[in-house]
């Protein structure tokens, strides 16, 4: 038996946009993942919203199309967004994510 090798390619996470008031991040915050590792940088992660995203994001890095996954229109650039409702529910705010594709270097 034969395994293919499977693609994997570095996702930029950047914050498209905040509705509420999100404690942690602002329009334009990003951070890199590359194949299973999130890279170090100064924008630190949340784990409510990593984890609302982490399985289609985990398929997305690793050859899985926006279009496919029904997170885009492009195959290359999805949207995500954290699980926090905002108000007038929450005190947070919901986080929406675009997902940028790229070649791993």
């Amino acid at each position: 038996m034969v395994l293919s090798k499977i693609s994997v390619y570095q996702v930029e996470v950047i914050v498209e946009k905040v509705r509420g008031k999100c404690p942690l991040y602002r329009p334009g915050d990003s951070f890199t993942v590359e194949g299973y590792f999130i890279k170090p940088g100064r924008t630190p992660v949340c784990i409510h919203a990593f984890s609302a995203m982490l399985t289609l994001l985990s398929a997305f890095s690793h050859g899985s199309s926006a279009v496919d996954l029904g997170i885009g229109s492009n195959e290359d650039v999805g949207y995500l967004q954290c699980p926090d409702p905002g108000p007038p529910y929450t005190h947070g705010g919901t986080v929406t994510f675009r997902l940028v594709r790229k070649p791993k270097h």
